[in-house]
């Protein structure tokens, strides 16, 4: 198996609201891809789908148990500390909950997290070890 992420679904109660979600955090969906059963974001190399979460618990034949912390936390890295905050804010202004509210941490960088609509939780962090080339992409150092 070749390492590599493709594609991360989230399970959504509500396909149109969490797509207005996301739209008011300045994503775009892929309209020609999407539909009443699923929405898809390019995400650099990488999609995030958002799926009805009973249909998709169905596909994998699982549960659908109730919502609450998975052990899984997306992330999305910025540029600088100012950005945590402006992305934190932005977030909340778009119906996300702060979780934990920006700070220093003890590995050197500075971050945040927030719970969207679902309940996903999402990391916003600034890394100065990561250091974010202009297509968006993060990688590790050498």
């Amino acid at each position: 198996m070749e390492q590599r992420l493709s594609l991360v679904s989230l399970g959504v109660a509500d396909i149109a609201e969490s797509t207005r979600f996301y739209n008011a955090l300045g994503w775009k969906h892929a309209e020609s891809q999407s539909n009443e059963a699923i929405t898809f974001f390019q995400m650099g190399g990488i999609i995030l789908g958002l799926y009805g979460r009973a249909a998709l618990a169905e596909d994998a034949q699982v549960a659908d148990s109730e919502p609450g912390f998975s052990g899984v936390a997306l992330a999305h890295n910025t540029r600088s500390k100012d950005e945590v905050d402006a992305v934190l804010a932005l977030a909340e202004k778009a119906g996300a909950t702060i979780k934990k509210p920006a700070q220093e941490v003890f590995w050197g960088g500075y971050s945040g997290y927030f719970a969207d609509p679902d309940g996903h939780l999402w990391e916003v962090a600034w890394n100065p070890f990561f250091p974010i080339a202009d297509d968006g992409s993060v990688r590790l150092p050498e």
